[in-house]
C-alpha cells in the first residue's frame, strides 16, 4: 500500500504513459546544445518542451524534426501565441502538420477560439497564470482578484471554449480538479525538488510528487534537470518519483 501526504483522489486517472508524464524545458541557446543534451539524457526524457529562447536560435523546425522522427520523441511547442485572431489562426495551421503534441495560447475568448478553429491534431493549451507571476504582480498588471479564482476562471473558459488543457501552477490544479475534474489536461511548470527563492524567478511552485496529487496530468521540468551536474540521473529521479505514483 502507498504511502501519501493527502489522499490521492485527484491523481490524474488519464491514460498517459508514465515516462512521458515528464516534460523536459530544452531551454538552451542553440541547436547544438539542444542536440547535446537531448543525446545525454537517453530514454530518461520522453517529451520535451520548446519555447521562445530555442525558437529565436533559428532552426526550430529542424529540432522539431529531429526530435520527432529520428528520437521518436514527442513536442510541446511552447510559443504562448498572442495576437490578432486572425495572426493566430494562421500560425496553428502552420503547425499541426509538424509532429507538435501541444502548443500555448493566451489570450481572449475569440483568440482562444481562433486557436481551436485550426488546431487539426494539435492539442491546444491555454495559458492561465505565469508560475513567475504571485498575487502582487497579479494587481500590479491591473487585476483586482484573487490568483486563484482568475486561474479558475480561464481555465473554465478555455474548456468551454474547446481547449485541450490548460497552463497551471501546482498550486490550483488541486482547484481545477475539484472544479472541472478530468475534463482539461494540466500542464504545470514551476516544478522546483529544492526551493531557493533568493535566485529563483519561479515564484509559485511545488514538488514533483505534491504536482501530482494536486492533479496534474503532466509537469514541466527545466533547470532543476539541466543544471544539474548529472542531468540524466536527475531526470531518472523524477521517473521513479512518477512510476511510483502511478504504478
Amino acid at each position: 500500500m502507498r504511502s501519501f501526504d493527502i489522499e490521492p483522489q485527484f491523481l490524474s486517472q488519464k491514460k498517459i504513459s508514465p515516462d512521458e508524464r515528464l516534460i523536459l524545458a530544452l531551454d538552451v541557446s542553440n541547436y547544438d546544445e539542444a542536440i547535446a543534451l537531448v543525446e545525454q539524457l537517453g530514454d530518461s526524457v520522453k517529451f520535451y518542451k520548446l519555447g521562445l529562447q530555442i525558437f529565436l536560435s533559428g532552426n526550430y523546425f529542424k529540432l522539431i524534426k529531429w526530435l520527432s522522427k529520428e528520437k521518436k520523441k514527442k513536442i510541446f511547442a511552447d510559443l504562448k501565441f498572442f495576437d490578432v485572431p486572425n495572426t493566430v489562426a494562421s500560425a496553428i495551421r502552420q503547425l499541426h502538420h509538424k509532429g507538435i503534441t501541444f502548443t500555448t495560447v493566451h489570450g481572449n475568448d475569440s483568440i482562444l477560439e481562433a486557436a481551436v478553429k485550426n488546431k487539426g491534431d494539435l492539442k491546444i493549451i491555454a495559458v492561465t497564470v505565469l508560475t513567475s507571476l504571485d498575487q502582487r504582480d497579479i494587481e500590479d498588471l491591473g487585476f483586482q482578484v484573487d490568483i486563484k479564482k482568475l486561474v479558475l476562471s480561464r481555465a473554465k473558459r478555455a474548456l468551454e471554449l474547446g481547449c485541450d488543457g490548460v497552463v497551471s501552477s501546482g498550486l490550483e490544479a488541486l482547484e481545477l480538479r475539484k472544479l472541472l475534474g478530468e475534463k482539461l489536461l494540466i500542464i504545470t511548470p514551476g516544478i522546483r525538488p529544492v526551493i531557493n527563492k533568493s535566485t529563483d524567478d519561479q515564484k509559485r511552485t511545488v514538488d514533483v510528487k505534491q504536482a501530482f496529487l494536486n492533479g496534474a496530468d503532466y509537469i514541466v521540468v527545466g533547470r532543476p534537470i539541466r543544471e544539474a551536474k548529472n542531468p540524466r540521473e536527475v531526470a531518472n529521479s523524477i521517473q521513479e518519483t512518477i512510476h511510483n505514483l502511478f504504478k
